[in-house]
């Protein structure tokens, strides 16, 4: 086909994303916690008491990802593990404080990209996603 190596859509997704993580970085900077991490503790949060496999399949990420991520908010003490045969994992009080104090500047940097992306952007990234899943 021929394709330039600009063209790659991989490349390009990621990069996308690595723009979109840096407003999320600059804001949680303070919290101490990473974008992945984010992901995980709202899950949580939502979600309550959960197979870790789980919040990996809704999320759609990796299991090493989602390991990796797991162990160092253990670590923070926002996450405990049940000693289940299936074990659970669930936010502590200090996992819960924690969404709840970084829910106002997540709504915040959404309003910033929401702005910056218009009505037409949004539904594009929703086209996007609809037709990859």
């Amino acid at each position: 086909m021929g394709y330039d190596v600009s063209e790659c859509i991989g490349s390009r997704m990621r990069r996308l994303s690595r723009i979109i993580d840096s407003h999320y970085r600059k804001r949680l900077k303070e919290f101490g916690i990473s974008e992945n991490q984010l992901t995980l503790l709202f899950a949580l949060y939502k979600m309550g008491k959960v197979e870790q496999g789980k919040v990996g399949q809704v999320l759609s990420l990796e299991r090493s990802s989602v390991s990796r991520n797991i162990k160092l908010m253990i670590r923070a003490g926002w996450v405990e593990r049940t000693t289940d045969y299936r074990p659970k994992i669930v936010l502590t009080n200090k996992g819960i404080q924690l969404s709840e104090l970084i829910m106002p500047v997540w709504e915040e940097t959404m309003d910033e990209l929401t702005h910056m992306l218009k009505p037409n952007g949004l539904n594009l990234i929703a086209k996007l996603e609809k037709k990859l899943t």
